[in-house]
């Protein structure tokens, strides 16, 4: 090879097939060290528990092993301390790594640490990896949400507030009934999350570049070492497959459609018009014209952002339709809309527990609004069912009559001499002290029996109840982080044991 041959040859690490180093602009269009920023200390946590794997195969020996996990102890304490660079032109985290390996520990060492491994199982890692401690941060973060809608829920068991379909009034409900509905639906979310990271905590280490290895490597002792509840086992799918990024995706969407419900409430019941609740002036905003201004912006970009979540798992699913078979380059790009959902989700739980923590309820408003617009009209209906005998169909229509009437007349059902008078007019005799009982919004809760229904009996249940599931969803995500903890701890554990000089079978593999 001529010396100008030598000049043009690639500097890359893998360049030995190629005679000169990338175009700029296709470095540019290619590297993706930004998203993999999110995601070096868990390619150096693989790289440990791929090199304890392969001396504990025979494959490199246990001083080839030493020299290795210097190396990286050196790489691992420099990014600890934020002095780890990534270097664009490298391309990517893992020859990021694998460069600081090089200078660390000499390139034949670093060398032999890719032995039995390619990039395309250790991204699949590295983004697993990363992707099941953010899940269980989104647990976290929304049991704390939760946990603030059920203190709001157990103080408002007896506070009665208009329900609502249609944007209409529709039957007498506490405040209590309304918070936990949000809570029924998070846990609904929080199993989700669940069920993502099942899915997510697969190990794809050892599938290589998609036809696995002829090398006797032992994939369940990385999978251990990483905290993996096992492996991927089908090496070509193992490298080309995503679907747990779309289901973490799909669970991120669902949760933030969720959110956005309860942000929409809390704007809307926020307004003049409704005044039943009134946001703290902590997660307010005012107007750069008219002094007068409260605005619920934090709530509302709650709502605006729940788009954007969308946005990515749609950008998801057309990345990864219609693609061939094993790892595609495509693939780098399933890692942005990951982080960036994950972001928007994380802030929008804090930033709408923030919200409720620091929510008023206005009651009187809210028992008032109850009386002025017939919201227990259906149970006046039910009273006539229950007491007469009369088909609901009959007492449908009668109430239906009355109502009408009333508005003719500018009344409300809390107005019982003229609801008595309308309804004898229909053949209803019914005393005045009767009506009351039956008008009246607090009895009408009270006379809620059903499961599930608004009855003080049956919120006091739920809240119990939910409670606990909140309380569990908690403690589950907490012991998986512990297990992960658990398991980096061993991985650190062993690296100690070998640079302090002991052997593989000091370390109890």
């Amino acid at each position: 090879m001529s010396s100008d041959d030598k000049d043009k040859k690639s500097g890359k690490l893998w360049g030995g097939r190629f005679a000169a180093d990338m175009d700029d602009i296709a470095l540019d269009y290619s590297e993706s060290t930004e998203a993999d920023a999110e995601m070096i200390a868990e390619d150096i946590w693989g790289s440990q528990a791929h090199a304890i794997m392969l001396a504990q195969c025979r494959i490199i020996s246990e001083e080839d092993l030493r020299k290795i996990l210097e190396g990286l102890r050196k790489t691992e304490t420099e990014h600890e301390r934020g002095q780890f660079e990534l270097k664009r032109e490298l391309e990517d985290v893992h020859m990021n790594v694998e460069a600081y390996l090089r200078e660390a520990a000499g390139p034949e060492f670093a060398g032999k640490l890719h032995t039995a491994r390619s990039r395309n199982d250790q991204v699949a890692a590295d983004t697993r990896m990363h992707l099941r401690a953010r899940i269980l941060d989104v647990q976290t973060g929304l049991a704390v949400l939760q946990i603030a809608l059920l203190k709001h829920a157990s103080d408002h068991q007896d506070a009665v507030m208009p329900g609502y379909t249609h944007t209409q009034h529709a039957q007498p409900i506490s405040v209590a009934f309304w918070l936990t509905s949000h809570v029924s639906a998070l846990t609904r979310d929080q199993r989700r999350l669940s069920n993502a990271f099942e899915a997510v905590n697969q190990s794809p280490l050892g599938a290589a570049a998609l036809a696995g290895t002829s090398f006797p490597t032992d994939r369940e002792l990385v999978a251990e070492l990483l905290g993996f509840d096992g492996c991927h086992e089908h090496a070509l799918d193992a490298v080309g497959s995503r679907d747990w990024a779309v289901e973490t995706l799909a669970a991120l969407a669902m949760l933030m459609c969720n959110l956005s419900r309860l942000a929409e409430e809390l704007v809307l019941f926020s307004t003049y018009e409704y005044g039943m609740v009134e946001i703290g002036d902590a997660w307010t905003s005012g107007s750069s014209i008219m002094p007068q201004k409260k605005n619920p912006c934090i709530a509302e970009l709650a709502r605006g952002n729940t788009g954007a979540v969308y946005g990515r798992l749609m950008e998801m699913l057309t990345l990864l339709k219609a693609l061939p078979s094993g790892y595609n380059r495509d693939l780098q790009q399933d890692k942005p809309p990951l982080w960036q959902a994950l972001k928007l989700v994380d802030d929008t739980i804090h930033a709408l527990a923030g919200v409720t923590l620091g929510l008023e309820f206005k009651t009187e408003r809210m028992r008032e609004l109850v009386g002025k617009n017939f919201a227990t009209a259906t149970e006046l209906a039910n009273y006539l069912v229950a007491e007469r005998g009369l088909p609901f169909r009959d007492c449908h229509e009668i109430i239906g009559r009355l109502v009408a009437s009333l508005i003719a007349e500018g009344k409300t059902l809390d107005d019982h001499e003229d609801v008595q008078r309308l309804l004898a007019e229909q053949g209803q005799e019914l005393a005045v002290e009767e009506l009351a009982s039956v008008c009246d919004p607090q009895a009408c809760l009270a006379r809620q029996r059903s499961l599930g229904s608004t009855g003080p009996e049956s919120v006091k249940q739920m809240l119990e109840s939910l409670a606990e599931q909140v309380q569990a969803d908690a403690k589950a995500a907490g012991e998986r982080l512990v297990r992960l903890d658990e398991a980096h701890e061993r991985t650190s554990g062993i690296v100690d044991t070998i640079l302090q000089g002991g052997s593989l079978a000091d370390c109890g593999l």
